[in-house]
């Protein structure tokens, strides 16, 4: 992708893929959805999971899977007001841009 994705965006766009699952879901499975949409590393990733977990939009708990514990996301309710809001101003950005590049006007 030619343009560039800011925290913003990311944030959004991770909450939105753990809030796909009620239970949340693991950090694996969210890099794999992420990238169904952008091309973001795990490097990148991980630090973006710890931001929405200490501005308390995910929770995190462990879970038992072949042995060994794995870590689970889950998007809390200010996670999901978060998002909503994020969702808010994304339809509001991608109209005025859609209408830029299709010739439109911004009013």
């Amino acid at each position: 992708m030619v343009f560039n994705t800011g925290a913003a965006l990311l944030d959004a766009i991770v909450l939105a893929v753990v809030s796909r699952k009620e239970e949340g879901t693991y950090g694996y499975k969210i890099t794999q959805d992420v990238r169904k949409a952008i091309d973001v590393s795990e490097s990148t990733l991980y630090p973006v999971l710890r931001r929405l977990q200490k501005g308390e939009y995910l929770e995190v708990y462990d879970r038992q899977f072949d042995g060994r514990n794995r870590r689970y996301y889950k998007v809390t309710e200010s996670g999901k007001e978060q998002l909503a809001m994020y969702q808010t101003e994304w339809k509001n950005y991608s109209k005025k841009i859609s209408a830029l590049f299709e010739g439109g006007s911004l009013e």
